[in-house]
Parts: structure tokens; sequence; C-alpha cells
């Protein structure tokens, strides 16, 4: 068996971060829990708005301190002399700069990804924003939520009939972090491949549009729009949340012998008989009437009694869960998905764990969100001494 390295797979590799709010901080605490060193630069006079976002505890952001773990916080202030100076000579020695400013700001302050290229050349460059760095819609802002509403999930997302209902989390923010992360990484490859570095840019809106896999499949070849469909499958069925005695449960009967342990397990053999729910196109194509006659069972039974006889007959099923129950729950717990990251104000604080579970080369775990400017001295004269 391969013996386990102390390493993170990113080991070695040193990010430069000027982000704020979601997509850019998410992007790099991927790339710092996977071993990077991240150093997050902040203006001392406008740090990230993060901080300002609560809850609190004990005068710092509960938010904050989980989103930026594992990271070091460096003040500069980049328009100015001294504070661009030392960006600069962080920018020689560092691998990845991730950015989700607005597109221009960085190349106003003459900071752009042609500027860094000269001092550079083997530096990733990525920006995540809104929009994209061109286009019609590039320099307006972009919060997740406008791109949620153009990229077509707030049209699908909510009950039938009801109103625009965005995604609970920032998901547009959240997988333009995620895809950001990634095509860091596509990137650092590339340079050990041919040594020259290159620009990412990522967008919210792309994203968001990148996740319609069922709504595209439907447009293309017939050219009929999503709608929304409360918990329902786009194109399978049953897929979806039943009512139960005290509650909801959701199931998945989609292929033959999940569908003939559904029928079993709620005792309905006519279900299972009936030429309508044969096959599953023309299950979906009944949709509301199979629904209803699930429903008339699953109703009289408690979410626990149903979801026993479910999973003892092989059909894909959960409760709705709250995070009170998520974030305690014995699964996760026993995995060791949570865990405990120092802060120097705050002691222990808790995190979420990474999904991604490498077996020889483990994610990071170390310290939590930096208080404000908590570095910069020590990175600044590591950099003075590194170029002496």
């Amino acid at each position: 068996m391969t013996p386990q390295s102390t390493e993170p797979p990113l080991s070695g590799v040193t990010v430069l971060e000027i982000g704020v709010f979601i997509a850019g901080p998410y992007a790099t605490m991927q790339l710092a829990d996977l071993g990077a060193r991240v150093i997050k630069i902040e203006n001392p006079s406008a740090p990230d708005p993060t901080r300002s976002s609560g809850p609190f505890l004990d005068g710092h952001s509960s938010p904050f301190a989980r989103l930026n773990r594992n990271k070091e916080s460096v003040a500069l202030d980049l328009k100015s002399a001294a504070g661009r100076a030392a960006f600069l000579r962080l920018v020689e020695g560092a691998d990845v700069l991730v950015e989700n400013l607005r597109p221009g700001a960085l190349r106003r302050l003459g900071l752009g990804p042609d500027e860094l290229a000269e001092i550079n050349p083997r530096l990733v460059y990525a920006s995540a924003t809104g929009f994209g760095q061109d286009g019609p819609l590039a320099a307006l802002p972009g919060l997740d939520i406008m791109a949620q509403a153009r990229s077509g999930l707030m049209s699908i997302t909510g009950p039938a009939d009801g109103d625009p209902v965005k995604v609970g989390v920032p998901i547009c923010d959240l997988v333009a972090g995620l895809y950001t992360a990634m095509a860091v990484v596509a990137a650092l490859r590339a340079v050990d491949r041919d040594g020259s570095g290159q620009q990412v840019d990522v967008s919210l809106l792309e994203a968001g549009v990148s996740l319609a896999v069922w709504e595209a499949g439907s447009w293309f070849a017939t050219g009929v729009a999503g709608r929304p469909l409360g918990t329902a499958h786009q194109a399978q069925a049953p897929y979806q949340a039943v009512r139960c005695a005290d509650g909801w449960v959701t199931l998945g009967a989609i292929t033959p012998k999940t569908w003939a342990g559904l029928c079993a397990a709620l005792e309905l053999p006519g279900l299972h008989a009936d030429p309508r729910y044969g096959e599953l196109s023309s299950r979906h194509a009944h949709r509301v009437e199979l629904v209803a006659a699930i429903e008339e069972v699953t109703s009289t039974r408690t979410s626990a009694d149903l979801v026993a006889a479910l999973e003892a007959a092989g059909v894909p099923c959960a409760p709705i869960a709250g995070y009170g129950e998520v974030f305690t729950d014995p699964h996760l717990v026993e995995r060791g998905f949570f865990w405990d990251a120092e802060h120097p104000d705050l002691g222990p604080v808790r995190q979420l764990g990474s999904p991604m579970r490498l077996s020889r080369t483990p994610t990071r775990r170390d310290g939590a969100g930096p208080v404000m400017g908590a570095d910069t001295q020590a990175v600044l004269a590591e950099i003075e001494e590194a170029q002496r």
C-alpha cells in the first residue's frame, strides 16, 4: 500500500488573492485546502466586505472565519506607491493570482494580466466576475442573484406556477469559485508542461448556465424551455418529494428494479401492473396522477417508517433534513467531515470539511480565517529576505 504523504497536493504553490465576498475567496479556499499557500491581500481601509457580515463572534465575522480558512492576511493599499511595490514583489514569487473585482479594476491600476506577465511570465492570472471579461454585460455589477436570474436557474426553481425563487445557497458564486479553482489547477499543469502562465476568465453567468444539462437537452432537441416543477425531475418519475404523515420524503424509483421495489414497499401491485406506468417515459408523462396515487399511501405513514420500508426494498430515498440536523448528522460526524480550525481570538472554529478526499495527500486543516493584516509584516519581511 502506498504510504500517506504529509504534504497536500498543492504544497509549494503560492496563490495571491484579491477577493471579496464569495467567488474568489471560495476558489482560493479550495486551493488552500489542497495545500497551496494563499496570501489574501486586502486594502486596510476597505477590507473584504465579508468581514462585516454577521453573525459575529466577539467582533469577528463567523462566515469569514470559515470561508477564508488556511489563508494568510496581508494589508496593502494597491493605490499607494509602497503598497503597489510590495504587491509586485509578491507577484514575482507567486504562481497564481485570483481576483474577483469588476473587470478592468486591476488594469486601471496597471496590475492587469499583461503587466504582471512581464514581471512573472509563469503567473496564472484568474478572474471570476459576474459576466466575464468581455461582451455586452461585462461592465455590469454581477452578484449571485443576478447570475441566477440571467442564467435561467430562477426560471425553473420553485413550485409550479409560483413566484420566482432563487436557489437557497449562492449557487452561481460557489460554482464559479469551483470552476476557477479547477481552471487554476489545469493552468498550473500547463505551466509545468510548457513554462508559460495564462489568463483564466470565469463568469457567474456562464457557471450558472453550465448547470442546465437537462434543460439544454430539452431546448436544443424540441425547443421546449424548462419550467418550475417543485421537487420533481425534468424527465423522470417518480423522482421527487412526496408527502408523508409528518413531513416529506424524497424518493427516486426510475429503474425497473427500483420501480418494482417502490410498488412492493407501498403494497401497490396495481400501480406496477398499470400500462400507463410501464416505462419511464410514460410514468413521467402521467406524473401528476402517478404521484397522487403514491401519496395516497405515503401520506398515511411516518417519514421514519416510510424511509425504512423503501430502504429495505432498495429504493433510493431520504428525509428532507434541516441544517440543524445536517451539522450534527451521525454519518458526517463519523466520517470526520466537520473539524475545528484554530483562531487567535476565538479559539476553535467549527468548519465544514472538504468533499475532496485524497488517500495519500489529504487536504489541509490549519487555521480559521485570519485577522485583518495579521501576516503583513512576516510576509513582507520574507520577500525582502528572499530578494537579497
